[in-house]
């Protein structure tokens, strides 16, 4: 009967496997990359000093900006209608804020200045509208006369202020002339209208008449027949 198999070792030096060597490559050789830090920045940056002045210098000016573009400034303006011959005094003033460009504001009245006295009116001046030095001058030189005219319901049109037409209208009867025309351009100064229960009666148109055709008005006043005033559409 055989028994088991047995393998039969040989004695000997042990062999002993060794692995090569390796040649090392080009990135071991290379330094290894150091890691940045990001610092905070510091009060001693110059960059940093300049980008805070930057940004304060447009703030501030970003600001004047809307400042300026928001003042306003105080100018007299026509509290009534001002005809012409009217003296410029507090009484037909008021104060208005108003925008206006140093340039603009040298034709106004600036209400931060006195009122100026012993002035007219030489133009019609709208209430509400900016009183323009160009519109004042010397009462002297100002050669227009208010005359009153009594005259049927002159309409809606005429007011204080408006510009009209003045034409006589002589009786009817046979041979009489043709209507004709007295001035042109005149200003009202003044319209008095009936008031009261009983408004049937006749207005009283004041108007201003300049020295040379201040005759032919006053001789057709007293003439027979009728002076009417005709408003001009547009001329207020």
């Amino acid at each position: 009967m055989m028994g088991p198999h047995r393998t039969k070792r040989t004695k000997g030096p042990a062999m002993t496997t060794t692995a090569p060597a390796r040649t090392p490559g080009i990135a071991a050789t290379l330094p290894a990359p150091s890691a940045n830090r990001l610092r905070r920045p510091s009060w001693r940056d110059p960059r940093l000093v300049v980008g805070l002045l930057l940004v304060a210098a447009s703030v501030a000016a970003g600001s004047w900006v809307v400042s300026a573009a928001q003042a306003s400034t105080p100018v007299w303006v026509a509290r009534e209608t001002l005809t012409p011959g009217t003296e410029i005094t507090a009484r037909v003033l008021e104060v208005a804020e108003v925008r206006l460009t140093a340039g603009q504001l040298a034709a106004y009245l600036d209400a931060t200045e006195p009122v100026p006295s012993g002035h007219v009116v030489l133009r019609t001046v709208q209430p509400g509208e900016l009183v323009p030095r160009s519109a004042l001058g010397d009462g002297d030189t100002l050669a227009l006369h208010p005359v009153p005219l009594t005259v049927p319901d002159p309409g809606a049109s005429v007011t204080e202020g408006a510009v009209v037409d003045l034409w006589f209208v002589p009786e009817p009867g046979e041979g009489a002339a043709e209507p004709s025309t007295l001035a042109n351009g005149l200003t009202v100064a003044e319209v008095v209208r009936p008031t009261g229960a009983f408004t049937q009666g006749q207005t009283v148109v004041h108007v201003l008449v300049p020295q040379d055709e201040l005759p032919d008005v006053l001789a057709a006043t007293a003439a027979a027949g009728s002076v009417r005033v005709v408003p001009v559409l547009g001329g207020s």
